[in-house]
């Protein structure tokens, strides 16, 4: 099971690289020193997963811009996903790697494998650039998640990581305002930002 604030699984996977039509291996440390977003989800051909992988694609090089790699990730193979991207019309043009955790190891660690379908289920980790999670989000498989939602919570991240002793309230936004907590100014602040 995952726990916030702490190190992420090793992992070894399987990707299908769109861009470069090909497959590849992707490991944990692979990922050292930047920043990443896994977006599990069920299962190629299905409703709801072309939405979330095209919003992702959609929003691709703001993820870029912030210096991390984003990883779709399901229990299908690569060559299932090879054959999905020539399919589904959202999906054209898809530049992110596609991870295929096959056997459901990743997703059993993580406590998101749903042992009747042998599916994983829809969530999404943001892990840092020293490889701890830093953000968990899982829903039920019957509604997608935003990518902008995801951004925001990167850029959040990405922020307070860069500004150390600072905080981001509610629905910060990257101009918003930002926090110092101090146990001096606690009420203070709350009624400030209550405004």
């Amino acid at each position: 099971m995952f726990s916030i604030d702490q190190k992420f699984p090793d992992f070894s996977l399987e990707v299908y690289v769109p861009e470069k039509d090909d497959v590849a291996r992707f490991s944990s440390k692979d990922l050292l020193g930047k920043w990443a977003v896994f977006l599990f989800y069920p299962a190629d051909f299905t409703f709801v997963c072309p939405t979330e992988l095209a919003d992702m694609n959609r929003l691709y090089s703001e993820f870029k811009k912030l210096e991390a790699e984003v990883v779709s990730v399901s229990t299908d193979t690569v060559y299932t996903h090879k054959a999905w991207l020539e399919v589904e019309a959202l999906l054209r043009g898809v530049r992110y790697p596609m991870a295929a955790d096959h056997n459901g190891k990743l997703s059993r660690e993580l406590g998101i494998y749903d042992e009747e379908n042998g599916m994983a289920q829809r969530a999404a980790f943001i892990i840092d650039p020293d490889g701890i999670l830093r953000a968990a989000d899982l829903v039920s498989d019957s509604i997608g998640r935003s990518a902008g939602e995801i951004l925001r919570k990167l850029k959040a991240l990405h922020f307070v990581r860069s500004h150390p002793g600072k905080v981001c309230p509610v629905s910060w936004e990257e101009t918003g305002v930002v926090l110092t907590p101090s146990v001096k100014k606690a009420g203070k602040v709350y009624k400030e930002y209550a405004k």
